[in-house]
Order: structure tokens, then C-alpha cells, then sequence
């Protein structure tokens, strides 16, 4: 359950990689959300719970990992994400992986999903970069002012809005345990993507200039996002047409994750999703039909809400109690893609260009994290004027992900020659 983000600088001497290592072990001593850990909680009204505290111990040292050269950083990465992280100090990682020809480094960064969500691992990279001059976070309400007794004589003037609460949260959790069940309804899983876990990664990555997903987006409407998932369902047609395995009646469940932090705040630990269960029309051999059909589904999530549908299942972990969590996630964790079949996620970028050691951020590849029993994620990311779409596989599952890759660049071009036409 670690996520993460490859990204590619370029070098402006063959020492480049060992100065940013360098910059990197130095900065992330003075990033507190850099030196949390995860830690067990037995307390009676707690029970069976975890918590996050600073490491007494913290090494940066112990995160920051300076590699051999590589010719070819996505392999790399491959290699560096299927070791799992070590929960017993704070779960990140930052791996600098010099290219051979001394013109440009890789910086791998890893976040198990305890610590952080896409944006919030976003924001903790940003801070062990070069500094940039970015508008000040909104201040956080003051908390108010609490008597001696506050919180131990109950406030009946309350009550009724705490049933009326109460019940509205137990209806949610029902309807969305509802939807989940539909979810399960008349499944066809895709061989393809499912996979028994073996712990190896693959990644790949490639990137498709922004200007042609707004092309398309003018011309049928929609938001960028609907193109760029539309993206997806058009190369998984061509992949499995072309590795064999056939994508006729092929519609896969696909996770849309949907952040609930508020623009320009930031919770300061831990995850703020939920999220928007679609069909990819896989199926479909009209590359505009598919983009109509993902933007229906997509109108529909939106319409009920992040926080309504099978999608929203995270949200049920907020009603869950301590001992809940501990006993139930691993079977949760199993059942991950009876659920959904794929994870298509976008993490937004600023458009500031960044730097390390003076050297300028040229690529960013977002990496998902890959859900037991599932052999493909795929997260996407606009960064300077280009769109980046990265992938994890199961390394034995899926040995040809760069022919995927290869796809997503065919299918935004014949995705731009159906609307011409």
C-alpha cells in the first residue's frame, strides 16, 4: 500500500545526483510530516488502534538512498517499488537514481498510504525541494475555548442534532454498503487484471502533450478528467486486443479516487479521499462513444456525491471502531477487487516549475499503489504543459506494460483524429 512519484530533473554536471541525495538527507531532518512513524495503540478506548508520533530516532539517513546508474530510470523504479517499507520508522523512502549519461537524475519517492494520501505526499516531496515562493496556506480555525468541565457534563441542547446525525451517518453507511453489494452483482472479471500477488513491480510511464487533451475535450465537452480516463479504457482495448486476451464484453469496475481536502488547506496527517466507482467501456470499438459513456458515468457519480455510492466505501472506516480496523482491514484488503478491478487515479501538480539543487523538475510520473489480487494501477498527472501517465503492474502478470504504455499514446492520437473527422 505505498505510493509514489518518479520524478526526472535534469543534470547540470555528472555530480548532480549526489548533491540532490545530499540536499534531500539535509532538508528532511527539518519536515515534521517527514518524521512521523506509526505506532500500535492498546489503550481500553482505543483498543487495537495506531497513531502517528514523531521518531525520537529519526535518520534521515535511514530514507534518503543514493543508487548505481541507471540507462533506464522506469525499470529502476520498478525494482526500488516492490520492496515493501518498514513500519517501525516513519514509511517514506526517497531513492536518487543518476542516469548513465550524466545529463539528467531520477528521485523516487515513496509513501506508504498510512502516512499520506497523493496530495498530501505531494506536499511533503515539495518540501525537501528547492523552495519556491507559493501563496500562504488559509490560517485553521481557532479551536474554541473549552471550561474545566467542557466535554464531561453533556450539553442537552445537543442531543437532538447528534441523533439527527447519528441516524444520517447510519443511512449512509447503509446505502453505500448497498451499492457496494450491487457492485458485486453480475461481475465478469478481466483475466488481465487480475493476478495472484507475487510482490514484484513493474512501472512504466509516458507522457502526451496537454494541448491535444484539450483538442478533445473542446470538441465533445466534458473535463479533461473524463478524457484522460476515456485514455485508459481506449488503450486497455488495444492492449488486450493485441496481447491476445480479447476485449470483447469487457466493461472492468474502475476506482476513481476523489480528494475531499478543500482548496489551498491541508489536513496535516493522513488520507482525505473517497471515491467514484465507473464501468470502463472497454468494449465500445467507437473511441467517441467510450469518452460519451465515461462522462455519463462520471455526471452520475457526481450527481450523488463523493460521499454516496460504492465508491465511497472509505468513507465507512470514519464509522468504524479501533478493533473494527485491526480485525477487519486484512479481509478487506483480500477483497479489494471484488470491489473494483482497476485504480485510475489523477494527483494534480502545481505549474511552478520546481528544482532540486538548481536542477529543473522536467517529468513527474505518479505511482499508485497496487491493490492485492490486482495486477494493474494507473495515475496520471499535468505537469508543464504535458499530461503524465504512470503505471504499476504486477511484474509477473504483466511482463508487456510497455506495450500499454505505447497504447495510451495511440489512443489520444486516434481519439484526435475522430474528432477531426
Amino acid at each position: 500500500m505505498h505510493l509514489g512519484a518518479l520524478g526526472i530533473f535534469a543534470a547540470h554536471s555528472p555530480a548532480a545526483g549526489r548533491h540532490a541525495a545530499d540536499l534531500l538527507a539535509a532538508r528532511a531532518a527539518g519536515v515534521p510530516g517527514l518524521r512521523m512513524r506509526i505506532r500500535d495503540i492498546w489503550q481500553p478506548l482505543d483498543f487495537g488502534g495506531a497513531a502517528r508520533e514523531a521518531a525520537p530516532d529519526f535518520e534521515p539517513l535511514d530514507h534518503v538512498r543514493l543508487h548505481a546508474p541507471a540507462a533506464d530510470f522506469h525499470a529502476a523504479a520498478g525494482a526500488l517499488m516492490q520492496r515493501p517499507l518498514e513500519r517501525g520508522r516513519p514509511p517514506w523512502e526517497a531513492h536518487v537514481v543518476p542516469g548513465v549519461d550524466g545529463t539528467s537524475f531520477a528521485v523516487l519517492f515513496k509513501f506508504h498510504h498510512a502516512l499520506a494520501d497523493g496530495l498530501r505526499a505531494l506536499t511533503l516531496a515539495a518540501a525537501v525541494l528547492d523552495p519556491m515562493d507559493m501563496p500562504a496556506p488559509r490560517p485553521r480555525p481557532a479551536e474554541p475555548e473549552r471550561g474545566f468541565l467542557a466535554g464531561l457534563v453533556p450539553d442537552v441542547t445537543k442531543l437532538p442534532g447528534l441523533v439527527r446525525g447519528a441516524l444520517s451517518d447510519a443511512g449512509r453507511a447503509l446505502d453505500i454498503g448497498a451499492s457496494v453489494a450491487r457492485a458485486t452483482w453480475d461481475v465478469r472479471s478481466c483475466a488481465a487484471l487480475v493476478s495472484k500477488p507475487t510482490g514484484t513491480r513493474r512501472v512504466a510511464g509516458v507522457a502526451v502533450e496537454l494541448d491535444e487533451i484539450h483538442t478533445i475535450r473542446k470538441s465533445v465537452g466534458g473535463t479533461v478528467n473524463d478524457v484522460l480516463i476515456a485514455v485508459v479504457a481506449g488503450a486497455l482495448r488495444r492492449w488486450l486486443d493485441e496481447r491476445g486476451d480479447g476485449s470483447d464484453g469487457v466493461s472492468p469496475r474502475a476506482l476513481i479516487p476523489v480528494s475531499r481536502r478543500r482548496p489551498r488547506t491541508a489536513h496535516p496527517q493522513g488520507n482525505r479521499l473517497s471515491g467514484y466507482l465507473i464501468r470502463l467501456p472497454v468494449d465500445d470499438p467507437d473511441p467517441l462513444a467510450r469518452l460519451a459513456a465515461v462522462r455519463a458515468d462520471m455526471n452520475r457519480n457526481k450527481d450523488a456525491g463523493p460521499h454516496r455510492g460504492a465508491g465511497a466505501v472509505a468513507l465507512l472506516a470514519d464509522h468504524v471502531p479501533a478493533i473494527g480496523h485491526r480485525l477487519g482491514m486484512p479481509v478487506v484488503g483480500q477483497a479489494a477487487r471484488l470491489l473494483f478491478d482497476i485504480l485510475v487515479t489523477s494527483v494534480p501538480l502545481p505549474s511552478l516549475g520546481m528544482t532540486l539543487g538548481g536542477c529543473p523538475l522536467t517529468e513527474v510520473y505518479p505511482l499508485a499503489p497496487l491493490a492485492r489480487g490486482q495486477a494493474l494501477a494507473v495515475a496520471v498527472s499535468t505537469f508543464r504543459g504535458r499530461v503524465h501517465y504512470g503505471l504499476v503492474a504486477d511484474a509477473e502478470a504483466v511482463p508487456d506494460l510497455d506495450l500499454l504504455a505505447k497504447s495510451l499514446i495511440v489512443e489520444v492520437a486516434e481519439l484526435n483524429a475522430a474528432c477531426v473527422s
